[in-house]
């Protein structure tokens, strides 16, 4: 027996051939060797879909490993090749016997051609052939293959069923050119009558998956093939349909668009002719001059603006350096120049209207009307910038809006907050992409005048980037000496500022720069006492929560003592804006409970103080009386948002031996004043009636509560002293004194700020006895009367008379 090599098949299939024709000519039949179906095939993969019998179509595929498949088939008299789909699209070059399927198409190659590492052949189909045995594993595959005849139904089904193909080939024929040209090339092979061949023909149409198309190629009985086929024709003919009525819709849009692209163009010929309407760029132009005329432009402006033109009159329409310079024409034209706006300085006029839209707050009221009343002696508002300082919810920022409207103003607001680009403030230059004009700039264009009210929002909170310092940019356009000639970026030249109001808005001087703080009039507004928060509540938060909720101002209303309960143990804050949270919060679930009673709008209800606890809960402070004992004396502090009192305790926690001890996040200049505290009071103790003995041997330990806010500042001094001093004579204060000044090592009591907030708060804790350094006189003097209504004060020079006055009983 001799040897083979793996790759070369049996001797007894390369005699299959030669079998098969000795079986035709047996047969009587003349058989030419090219026509003969060989017993054995050489086998091509397959990746995407199927071959089928009908089809006629190139196959493209690598040169490696199949150019070997592709030379054997070559020195065949057939020239017959197998072409089999791979399972799971797993690549060809991979698969081995097990990964094909064993129903194939064998197809006659016509015409190979190698190139650029590609074998490409047209593939004639033959017809169905299925895989009896694999006579080699590795490429160039050979098979041994058999040819399954057709299984034919009854005549009758098949010719319904192949009308009904031949039906949906004409109705899908139509909708894709492509599907002619395979129809012409399935006509000139095969009949039209013959089912086996209509139907393969219909499923190599489709775009049906490799899986379905495969199926239909297993499928021997032609009827059910039929069925099958059926079924996916149908598929691709809505597919089809859907896809024509898509490109029809496009085209249809793209068509009209087209159509009234080229009527225009025609029209506008046709104007331009008759001399009735110009081309854009010379529309552009008469509109800017227009625009000009109506302007009072200085000079160098004027100048600006007829170079601009001059350049947009000699560039394409089409260029981007007409787009920017259109754009900045459209800018400068657009700028209120020469136009300002008649102010009303009538001072009855100004009273009414910061009464209308504020309760409360007179002596800011009063500090405005001095300053119109100074603008009205001048004749004008000009280089004038206040700055509003306040806790948030106190109105600052309404305030700006009516001084606008007291003066007849247009009113423009932006919010510096966050902002880290000078380029904001302004502008950026042209030569950048997106380039704008400064917020100065865009609030004189949108309020048309050149002096408007501008409100600078959150001033104290300006950062600072790789981009810039705004702060600093700010200082131009703030300083009355230099906003006379403002030069934004962008528009490059001067701007006239001088005539505008402006007014900035903070929480807090703290973070304001120096330079740009000394620019402006400070007024500060503190916050609220429980009275100002009543009449405001209801004299204009009710009625505008009323108003916003679409409801009738009589429908619900609100009783005094509710107001009052309400503020007093929900909304202790500074400002109102917390109280008006709360007053919506009663009015949605007043709504919800008229909802599902069934009505539509809330009937007539009246609030009262015991339903206050059943809309908001428990309150959230409760009305005490402030805390008394032996070491607790109460000061009182200032925040950004509002005055606040603070209960300042000390203990002796051992006499092992001397220690001092403070806690409540204090900052260095509050830990220096406790010390200072402590050596004052160590060093008199004698003299302000305590053993001297007592901190020698006494671990003493301080606490400012709420540990979890940061504290600091001196003006707790005089408080932190008492409480020690209070500690070591073991005797408490007898009655609600509140208190707070800078002590000093010697004894004298120095002036702190914020004293109307600090007033406020003690108020609104119920203690109407307050200590003040004698140099706050002043401060206290200027505050309003229904603030100070009722209230004691003593003003001290020394720590003497503070002790005085705080251990002596009250009459």
């Amino acid at each position: 027996m001799t040897e083979r090599s793996e790759g070369t098949p049996p001797e007894s299939a390369r005699t299959d051939d030669t079998r098969a024709a000795g079986e035709a000519a047996a047969n009587g039949e003349l058989v030419r060797p090219e026509d003969v179906l060989p017993g054995t095939l050489h086998v091509l993969p397959l990746i995407e879909r199927p071959f089928f019998p009908a089809q006629g179509v190139p196959v493209l595929m690598n040169d490696d490993p199949w150019l070997s498949t592709l030379s054997a088939v070559g020195e065949t008299a057939h020239h017959l090749v197998g072409l089999l789909l791979v399972k799971d699209k797993r690549p060809a070059e991979e698969a081995g016997p097990a990964d094909f399927h064993a129903m194939g198409t064998v197809v006659r190659v016509h015409h190979p051609m190698r190139n650029e590492g590609k074998i490409q052949f047209i593939a004639e189909g033959i017809r169905r052939f299925r895989v009896l045995e694999w006579l080699t594993d590795r490429p160039p595959f050979l098979v041994r293959a058999d040819y399954p005849e057709d299984v034919l139904g009854e005549p009758d089904q098949l010719k319904a069923y192949a009308i009904a193909i031949i039906n949906t080939l004409k109705e899908l024929v139509p909708l894709n050119p492509l599907y002619s040209e395979e129809l012409k090339f399935f006509l000139n092979r095969f009949n039209p009558n013959e089912p086996s061949s209509l139907t393969d023909f219909a499923a190599s149409l489709t775009t049906a998956s490799a899986e379905e198309l495969q199926e239909v190629l297993d499928t021997v009985d032609v009827l059910e093939r039929m069925k099958k086929v059926l079924v996916l024709i149908k598929k691709e003919l809505e597919v089809a349909r859907l896809q024509v009525e898509i490109r029809q819709q496009v085209e249809e849009n793209l068509s009209e668009q087209q159509r009234k692209f080229f009527l225009r163009e025609q029209l506008k010929a046709i104007q331009q002719e008759l001399g009735i309407e110009k081309d854009d760029k010379t529309a552009d132009i008469e509109r800017f001059e227009a625009r000009m005329k109506a302007l009072e432009v200085p000079e160098a402006v004027q100048k600006r603006f007829e170079e601009e033109l001059q350049k947009l009159s000699v560039l394409e329409s089409g260029s981007p350096e007409y787009a920017v310079t259109r754009n900045y024409l459209d800018w400068l034209t657009s700028m209120p120049w020469g136009k300002y706006s008649e102010d009303n300085l009538d001072l009855d006029h100004a009273r009414r209207v910061l009464d209308e839209d504020h309760d409360g707050l007179e002596d800011i009221k009063q500090r405005i009307i001095e300053f119109l009343a100074l603008a009205r002696l001048r004749g004008e508002v000009a280089g004038s910038i206040l700055l509003l300082v306040g806790p948030p919810g106190v109105g600052k920022t309404s305030i700006g809006r009516s001084i606008a409207r007291a003066l007849g103003r247009r009113f423009y607001r932006f919010s510096l907050g966050g902002m880290r680009d000078e380029s904001e403030i302004k502008g950026h230059r042209r030569t950048y992409i997106g380039a704008m004009p400064g917020k100065f700039v865009q609030a004189l264009k949108e309020a048309e005048v050149a002096n408007p009210v501008i409100m600078l929002d959150e001033i104290d909170k300006v950062g600072a980037s790789y981009l810039g310092d705004p702060a600093s940019a700010l200082l131009e356009a703030l300083d009355p000496e230099q906003n006379s000639e403002f030069l934004d970026h962008y528009l490059d030249v001067r701007v006239d500022l001088s005539r505008v109001l402006f007014i900035c808005t903070a929480n807090q001087l703290d973070t304001i720069p120096a330079p740009l703080l000394d620019r402006m009039e400070v007024i500060h507004l503190a916050g609220y006492i429980t009275e100002e928060k009543v009449r405001i509540a209801r004299n204009h938060l009710w009625p505008r929560i009323l108003r916003d909720a679409g409801m009738d101002p009589g429908a619900v209303s609100i009783t005094e003592a509710a107001l009052r309960r309400i503020i007093e143990g929900y909304a202790r804050e500074a400002g109102v804006r917390n109280l008006e949270k709360l007053l919506r919060k009663i009015l949605r679930k007043l709504a919800v409970e008229q909802v599902e009673a069934g009505g539509t709008r809330p009937r007539k209800r009246r609030i009262g103080t015991g339903d206050v606890e059943t809309y908001l809960g428990k309150p959230v402070y409760r009305r005490e009386r402030p805390f008394t004992g032996v070491g607790i004396v109460t000061g009182l502090a200032w925040t950004p948002l509002g005055g606040a009192t603070l209960n300042i305790e000390a203990t002796r926690v051992h006499t092992k031996h001397r220690g001092f001890k403070l806690t409540g996040q204090l900052g260095d200049v509050m830990k220096e004043s406790a010390e200072i505290a402590y050596s004052y009071i160590a060093s008199h103790l004698k003299e302000f009636g305590g053993d001297p003995g007592f901190f020698d041997e006494a671990f003493v330990h301080l606490h400012v509560p709420e540990g979890a806010t940061p504290k600091d500042g001196p003006s707790a001094g005089i408080t932190m002293a008492t409480a020690l001093l209070s500690l070591a004579r073991n005797e408490r204060i007898q009655r609600p004194l509140a208190m707070t000044g800078e002590l000093t090592l010697t004894g004298r009591v120095l002036a702190v700020g914020g004293i109307r907030e600090k007033i406020v708060a003690a108020r609104r804790n119920g203690i109407d006895e307050v200590i003040l350094p004698a140099a706050n006189r002043r401060d206290y003097e200027e505050l309003p009367e229904h603030i100070v209504e009722g209230l004691e004060v003593h003003f001290v020079r020394t720590y003497r008379e503070v002790v005085r006055i705080a251990f002596t009983p009250h009459a």
